[in-house]
């Protein structure tokens, strides 16, 4: 098992990253204390290669991280026929209890990249490096992160055993099931669509506004991250159903199968690319008074705006289209 192509792939990556981020934040940690722009000594242009070298092979490694989620979510769909009792990720990732601790890692360290990645750009706009102590400060709390994701995704993989009768998807989002997800799947559909389409739309005219005006810099990044677990939260409680036609199915992983299209892939892309774009226009904010960046900025501002906007008009479309067009109902 240890030999399919997509673990081999997620494992030898994981060391590449995380030897890479820890490597970054050693030498981060030299550049906090002897960052001087203003002196042309040689251990400052020594240290200004360094950052430089290091930004560009971290900027690529941290956006392989980024498709690593979902190469993650793949493979583990992949290799659910290998185990009894599983139907789609959800067994995979039941096998033992290190499945879901990845899964929630991964998601973290995407948004956390993302926003490295975001912050690394932005201090590459500026002539001076004026963000280059913040984004080697947010590097180093995003290394402990990828290094535990790697720990834990090298046990996932070495303790899977195929002779393990493991749990299907109707199982752990049942509501006799004690658990977040069966929680979370009874919620009452009318009240969640709501909510759901009530913080869609708060998000869209916060970012139209913000993209238009300048205006409310802080509201749209704040909703964005609401509207993150919001929508996690309405695909399990409604949306999964009216992809599946059935009233009782609340798998968020099912709809990723060739049987719906594969719907699941651009739900998910669209919404953490929202998601991320959305929280970058927050992360800028502080940084607008910055001489080098007085330009740059407010246009990078604008342009993860109008990604973050589209995407979760984009999101909200997909979700929608099967509520609004088939031919299924509920009851509500």
């Amino acid at each position: 098992m240890i030999l399919h192509p997509g673990i081999l792939s997620l494992l030898i990556s994981s060391l590449l990253v995380g030897g890479m981020v820890l490597y970054a934040a050693s030498c981060g940690i030299a550049i906090l204390r002897g960052w001087d722009i203003s002196s042309g000594s040689e251990r400052q242009l020594q240290l200004e290669r360094q950052t430089y070298l290091i930004s560009t092979i971290l900027g690529y490694l941290l956006f392989f991280q980024l498709i690593s989620l979902f190469l993650f979510i793949y493979t583990v769909d992949d290799i659910c026929p290998l185990f009894t009792g599983a139907m789609c990720a959800v067994g995979s990732l039941t096998v033992n209890p290190f499945g879901y601790p990845v899964l929630l890692c991964k998601t973290a360290t995407f948004i956390l990249a993302g926003l490295w990645l975001i912050l690394n750009y932005a201090d590459s706009r500026g002539y001076d490096y004026p963000l280059i102590r913040v984004k080697y400060r947010f590097l180093l709390v995003l290394a402990p992160l990828v290094v535990v994701e790697a720990v834990l995704q090298w046990i996932y993989f070495l303790k899977l055993q195929p002779d393990v009768i493991t749990s299907c998807c109707g199982s752990l989002f049942s509501s006799a099931n004690e658990s977040v997800a069966a929680e979370i799947a009874t919620l009452p559909a009318f009240p969640m669509m709501t909510v759901f389409y009530g913080v869609m739309l708060l998000t869209l005219v916060s970012g139209v506004v913000f993209y238009r005006t300048g205006k409310g810099g802080w509201l749209f990044p704040l909703v964005s991250g609401i509207a993150f677990v919001v929508a996690i939260v309405a695909v399990i409680s409604f949306i999964s159903l009216y992809f599946y036609e059935l009233p009782t199915h609340h798998c968020p992983f099912c709809i990723l199968q060739k049987e719906y299209l594969y719907v699941g892939y651009p739900l998910y892309i669209l919404l953490l690319v929202a998601t991320v774009s959305g929280l970058g226009t927050g992360l800028l904010l502080p940084f607008r008074k910055i001489a080098s960046l007085a330009e740059t900025l407010p246009q990078l501002s604008r342009k993860l705006t109008f990604v973050s906007v589209l995407s979760y008009l984009l999101f909200t479309i997909i979700a929608s289209w099967p509520i609004l067009f088939s031919s299924f109902t509920l009851r509500i």
